[in-house]
């Protein structure tokens, strides 16, 4: 992931002291976020977009964020481009650690060098302050659920086979290469 900046769906959230049981975070955008949600990353419309969030404490001074992003979405076609609804549903894992956490250094020691298990959990982000983007949180991992392709059941791209057969096959660089040497 990258560094959580501004985002249409900003919802920064105050981690300093969260409840040892969490704190829950519901994020429903309005019709005029949801227009620039949509415009963002260029889909036809965002009809509902919904985030169900729990940000818990993670070890001493990090934040754990889990939960759902859901909403219903129109693409285009990569064919016929007509419009295309669909759903997605993307489930949310991060963690998050203070910048001066040592954890959040990770790498400065050996020259910036990390060893990363493909298949092990993500390195946590960091942050500053006291508080989270996590409405940038939920466009990221909404970005990744999106069908970069979408296409339209039973539709496929034409092809045109006119004027292969009447003419004669063209011939390989290495059939011309041959003719050469030949004649030579």
């Amino acid at each position: 992931m990258t560094k959580l900046g501004r985002s249409v769906l900003s919802h920064d959230v105050n981690v300093s002291q969260l409840p040892r049981k969490g704190r829950h975070v519901r994020i429903e955008p309005q019709s005029a976020d949801l227009l620039c949600l949509a415009e963002e990353h260029g889909l036809v419309s965002v009809d509902r977009f919904c985030a169900d969030l729990l940000l818990a404490p993670w070890k001493r001074d990090g934040v754990r964020v889990t939960g759902s992003v859901t909403a219903d979405i129109v693409q285009s076609c990569v064919v016929s481009l007509e419009p295309l609804p669909a759903k997605v549903s993307q489930q949310l894992d991060a963690v998050f650690v203070p910048e001066r956490s040592k954890i959040g250094r990770i790498g400065e020691e050996t020259g910036g060098e990390l060893l990363l298990d493909p298949e092990g959990d993500d390195i946590p982000e960091t942050f500053t302050g006291h508080t989270i983007n996590v409405g940038a949180l939920c466009v990221e991992f909404f970005e990744l659920a999106l069908d970069p392709y979408p296409r339209k059941p039973g539709v496929a791209i034409e092809t045109s086979d006119s004027g292969s057969r009447d003419t004669e096959p063209v011939p390989s660089p290495f059939q011309k290469l041959a003719q050469l040497k030949r004649e030579n």
